[in-house]
């Protein structure tokens, strides 16, 4: 908004100049992010409390965990509005990858307040019916692949995306797998979040490191001659997602004030699931799925270990019955982070050895752009 409103003015002033660059409005976007966050954090977790929207805590959790039960949850409206106001006033609004993005988190972000609205205010234990979830969840994914394929952001590239190592060296798939493939992204990158999304200021954390490398992959990805010079693809117009990327970590930095140990707020659904659309549509805008997988490293670990979990669980269960399935994980208490917490580990512990980790995985991705 302010882009359209100030850059007319440009030739009368060179301060208005400045909102040609994107990465003054990057800065801008984190900025505003934060004081949104700091403003209205206060304000929604008072009416949370009133309204005694609190968390509950499963009776099979750790024990350290039922201290929170009554902590106000569905913070992760905080986010999503320190997200969307600051990419509408930072950003371009003429660039279908902003509004892709803002709409993917609106969109994710209303799933999981129904969850969590159904699962607290209303007294539903099971939230939203899992199968309602995950059709909203898919026919998001269905309705963004559909898009790519008929209005693709780089003609005659609809169905690729970049293989990291390599230059120039793309995957190449056929319309209905490459809906699919989007469809897998989007519902698993959501997901992922929420699963990770089970110690104070876990999600959160990891949710600015991701999106801070991505404010580079966006940047890198938009500009012509970096893109020539590192071997990748150039995707015009996408140095606008920084700015949406910008928005999300500062959101999650901001966020994080009120939810660190021992959080005042929790995100819950609403939360997690819009930050994993948000990273999950960014990628495949950027056509960057595998760049996700390796920043987002922690995520793809909390979720492959309640698989690996589940499976073995049920295959022991299955040949040689309950009592030995029970005695035979291969977790003490899944996602990973309840393992940590079973062998001992502070939750303080446990988070910032998380973060340490997101960092590492955020490293190696961004090394990606250079190591081909």
């Amino acid at each position: 908004m302010l882009y359209h409103l100030l850059v007319p003015f440009a030739k009368k002033h060179i301060l208005f100049n400045l909102f040609n660059y994107i990465t003054f409005r990057v800065a801008g976007a984190a900025v505003t992010a934060l004081l949104v966050a700091f403003v209205l954090g206060p304000w929604i977790i008072r009416q949370l409390r009133e309204r005694k929207v609190g968390q509950v805590i499963r009776a099979e959790g750790p024990a350290s965990h039922h201290g929170k039960r009554g902590t106000p949850t569905m913070g992760g409206l905080i986010i999503m509005l320190a997200t969307v106001v600051p990419t509408v006033l930072w950003a371009r609004l003429d660039t279908r990858y902003v509004l892709v993005a803002v709409v993917s988190t609106l969109w994710m972000g209303a799933i999981g307040f129904m969850d969590d609205y159904l699962k607290i205010v209303r007294g539903n234990p099971q939230g939203l019916v899992a199968r309602w979830k995950l059709a909203g969840q898919v026919s998001f994914g269905l309705a963004l692949g559909i898009f790519l394929v008929l209005w693709p952001f780089v003609p005659g590239f609809a169905t690729y995306t970049q293989v990291p190592l390599f230059k120039y060296w793309f995957l190449a798939l056929p319309w209905p797998f490459y809906i699919a493939f989007v469809t897998f992204v989007v519902t698993a990158s959501s997901n992922s979040v929420n699963l990770t999304d089970g110690l104070d200021g876990l999600a959160a954390g990891l949710t600015a490191i991701a999106a801070a490398s991505f404010v580079v992959f966006a940047y890198v990805f938009g500009r012509a001659d970096w893109s020539r010079f590192l071997g990748i693809m150039y995707l015009n117009g996408a140095g606008e997602l920084a700015i949406f990327c910008a928005a999300l970590a500062g959101a999650a930095l901001g966020f994080l004030w009120f939810n660190a140990h021992p959080a005042q707020v929790i995100m819950g659904d609403t939360g997690a699931l819009a930050i994993g659309g948000a990273l999950g549509s960014v990628a495949i805008m950027l056509k960057a799925e595998f760049l996700l997988l390796i920043a987002g490293g922690v995520f793809v670990a909390e979720t492959l270990s309640v698989m690996i979990q589940v499976y073995v669980y049920r295959w022991n269960r299955r040949r040689y019955g309950k009592e030995y399935a029970d005695a035979h994980k291969v977790f003490r208490m899944a996602p990973l982070h309840h393992h940590f917490e079973k062998l001992g580990w502070a939750e303080p512990q446990v988070v910032m050895r998380f973060y340490i980790l997101g960092v590492l995985c955020a490293a190696i991705a961004l090394a990606t752009l250079k190591v081909r």
